[in-house]
């Protein structure tokens, strides 16, 4: 079977190989990204994807410490490794992945009971960062106000009230367990505020959006910071 375009490639024939399967190979050996990055080392085209994000919205700038769930191949960590020499970056996924120089790998689901402990010791303290977040976010005639503290502590605080059950197709109630799990698992102190608002659909997004500002704030380092945020010394 002949190769895909202008590759010059051949397609060795498999008997066990679905017309799609033929298709996608094709699409690969025709794919300029696939061919730049190969020969630049990365172990897929998606690390162009991160490079292209890094540089437009500097999302590795400080990065200490990173999480690449569905690592294999491994080209987001790779990236990762080049612009934030200094992250602990960790990798889980249920595909064996070749090892990273200076990446924790595991093949597990991130799913199972014993991935959450794993990624958090390979991951190592909290080191300097500012443990507190808190952010308010309104969405037209909804406010809601969400902090954080990454000490250690689980407890949720979950002031909400909805109109209803459902906001389109998304069971409201689903919100408040979803934030008790956050925190159990992660031993993160959550507090969730709406003073008010009518929209449900309003209601949540401005939820979500005020936990990810908050928790930004709270895992942002802190170069005044030595050791942890804690008189105890540990989180």
């Amino acid at each position: 079977m002949r190769g895909a375009g202008k590759t010059g490639e051949r397609l060795k024939t498999a008997r066990k190989r679905s017309a799609s399967s033929t298709r996608w190979l094709q699409r690969q050996l025709a794919d300029p990204y696939v061919r730049q990055a190969k020969a630049e080392g990365w172990r897929s085209r998606a690390a162009f994807k991160l490079l292209e994000l890094d540089d437009k919205y500097a999302l590795l700038k400080n990065a200490r410490r990173v999480v690449d769930l569905g690592i294999a191949p491994g080209g987001w960590s790779q990236v990762v490794r080049k612009r934030a020499p200094k992250a602990a970056v960790v990798g889980i996924d249920l595909l064996p992945t070749e090892p990273i120089e200076g990446v924790t790998i595991f093949q597990m689901d991130f799913m199972a009971d014993e991935a959450p402990e794993a990624l958090r010791q390979a991951l190592g303290g909290k080191e300097s960062i500012r443990r507190y977040g808190s952010a308010s976010i309104p969405m037209d005639e909804a406010l809601a106000m969400v902090s954080v503290d990454l000490g250690g502590r689980p407890y949720l605080v979950f002031n909400v009230k909805f109109s209803g059950e459902f906001a389109g197709n998304f069971e409201t109630g689903l919100v408040e367990e979803f934030f008790r799990a956050v925190s159990v698992n992660a031993g993160m102190n959550i507090h969730v505020n709406v003073p008010y608002g009518s929209s449900n659909h309003h209601i949540c997004e401005a939820i979500f959006k005020a936990f990810g500002r908050a928790l930004d704030e709270a895992t942002r380092t802190d170069d005044r910071i030595k050791g942890v945020m804690s008189t105890k010394g540990a989180l």
